[in-house]
């Protein structure tokens, strides 16, 4: 008998395929129909220099056009608990959304970008250029770890190209660069549309580009890069091993993958895109992250629903080879989901903040952390 309840517990502690769980932290910061709105959706979550999680979304009332609020939740130890929100952006009945925030580690400000259009406009009328008022981005910053906002600055003179219709910064997050010729440069991720007599956006001759907005002063000024085209947006960045930069994207050409581009001056010009068939997906927003260390080998992170066609299967996969090859699928939420958001917590946890639900991609919006051996573990989520 004694044997037996020894080969039990031996079979317990050794077997992975034992229906064992990965030990996370979960939390839903916003769940639709609680709260003071009703939907909530476009995660961005950065870490900041003090090592606050700093978590934003768009409240909406109803879809991507009218009444939408930015909201923000701060957690200060290691997303375990979080604040009541508070309203970062509001303006009546108008749109306010897609937060992008980069943190100034020289300074340690955090700067938020946003954008701005008029409730009655939608995306097409913005595109065709048949709106009340153009899509326009504005800047917040922070210089007390995100306990309080300054009010949004309209930039549109200096960040958008007063020919394009539609504008988007991310959504997510911005980077700092760290090494190189460039090293300390604040970079924004964003995205436009612009003319195209052989487009075919939203049933006129538009599409879809990428850009990126950078300083080189912390943040004083900014200047706009070249773009990334054709059919690219919703953004991502992250700085190789060498000091390049590579913008992973939304691609809208039909290859049911993410388009990606290199820089080699810090974001300023671009590479013509390619398509990383890796990285599966449905047309729909992504996450990259550059993670830093991990077993002694520089790990990237990407997140992202992994199927060609619907958004479900929140996967995370990692790259030890500067993205190059992308390895070690691991299913987050399995069920239906959309965009997300990554970031490194200040005890080497990985976060992700992401859309999921049961029926619909757009119930919750989740955050969960856990030790980065999780992700190459037998054990399920």
């Amino acid at each position: 008998m004694k044997n037996i309840i020894y080969l039990i517990f031996w079979l317990i502690a050794c077997s992975p395929c034992l229906s064992q769980k990965v030990n996370i932290n979960k939390t839903i910061l916003w769940e639709k129909g609680i709260g003071n709105y009703n939907n909530y959706r476009i995660p961005s979550i950065i870490t900041s220099k003090k090592g606050t999680l700093l978590a934003f979304c768009e409240a909406r009332e109803s879809g991507d056009t009218g009444d939408i609020d930015v909201l923000m939740k701060r957690s200060t130890d290691n997303g375990i608990t979080w604040s009541d929100e508070s309203i970062v952006w509001s303006d009546g009945e108008n749109t306010c959304g897609n937060p992008t925030p980069v943190i100034d580690h020289q300074t340690g400000r955090i700067w938020l970008f946003l954008t701005w259009n008029h409730g009655d406009d939608n995306e097409t009328q913005i595109i065709h250029k048949k709106s009340k008022f153009p899509r326009l981005p504005y800047l917040s910053f922070s210089d007390d770890d995100g306990l309080t906002w300054s009010e949004p600055k309209n930039i549109n003179d200096s960040c958008r190209n007063p020919s394009w219709g539609w504008y988007a910064t991310g959504p997510g997050v911005g980077i700092q660069i760290k090494k190189g010729k460039f090293k300390g440069r604040l970079v924004i991720p964003s995205n436009h549309s612009y003319d195209d007599i052989n487009g075919e956006i939203r049933n006129g001759p538009f599409n879809y580009g990428a850009h990126v907005l950078f300083s080189d002063n912390n943040g004083s000024s900014w200047e706009i890069s070249d773009s990334i085209f054709p059919g690219c947006n919703e953004s991502q960045i992250v700085e190789l091993e060498n000091g390049d930069l590579m913008m992973n994207m939304r691609s809208y050409n039909n290859q049911f993958s993410r388009a990606y581009s290199v820089s080699n001056d810090g974001g300023y010009s671009w590479s013509k895109i390619k398509h990383d068939y890796q990285l599966v997906e449905s047309k729909c927003q992504a996450s990259i992250l550059n993670y830093g260390m991990f077993n002694k080998k520089n790990m990237y992170l990407f997140s992202n629903p992994a199927v060609p066609i619907g958004r479900t299967n929140m996967t995370i996969k990692t790259s030890f080879d500067n993205c190059k090859t992308w390895i070690n699928s691991k299913v987050i939420h399995s069920g239906p989901s959309a965009y997300s958001c990554l970031t490194k917590l200040p005890n080497g946890n990985i976060g992700i903040f992401y859309e999921g639900g049961k029926t619909s991609a757009y119930e919750k919006m989740i955050f969960i952390s856990f030790k980065p051996d999780a992700l190459f573990s037998d054990s399920s989520f």
